[in-house]
């Protein structure tokens, strides 16, 4: 979807200045075990975990759920809560010089049905990734730190 409405309206207003802004971030793993990972559309930094922008009024359950059925096409359950992360590793500079320091709900959950497809507009690619894997992957920044926080990732 992109940005939203509310985030827009601050936009306009405070212009590219950095903003702390909620976010989710949901680690899906499959029936083998592997953990589904993605690639932004227009900002190829490696591979991310899915996730977004919290709307206002939405709890962060909801918004996991939201954001990983509208970016991959599959939606989730056994939802579980695993940490909440911010600090300079979640600082984010988008290509149009928007700037946002997120504080992330991290959830993993489990494939309940549909097809994983990237949505082409905010997520270009998505790949499969066993544990072993992730050590040799070329991870974003916001990734690996949320990898290594919850402990997917040795440091």
């Amino acid at each position: 979807m992109g940005i939203s409405p509310h985030l827009a309206r601050l936009r306009a207003m405070i212009g590219h200045a950095l903003i702390l802004l909620p976010s989710v971030a949901v680690i899906v793993v499959d029936e083998h075990g592997r953990l589904m990972l993605v690639r932004h559309a227009g900002h190829q930094e490696g591979w991310a975990v899915p996730g977004g922008g919290v709307d206002v009024g939405e709890t962060p359950a909801r918004a996991a759920v939201r954001e990983i059925r509208e970016e991959t096409g599959i939606e989730i359950s056994g939802l579980r809560l695993l940490d909440a992360l911010g600090g300079a590793d979640f600082e984010v500079t988008y290509p149009n010089g928007d700037q946002v320091a997120y504080v992330t709900t991290v959830y993993q959950a489990d494939v309940a049905g549909g097809t994983p497809t990237p949505d082409q507009e905010e997520i270009s690619e998505l790949g499969w990734f066993t544990p072993a894997q992730l050590a040799g992957l070329d991870l974003n920044r916001f990734a690996r730190a949320l990898l290594q926080a919850t402990g997917h990732l040795a440091q």
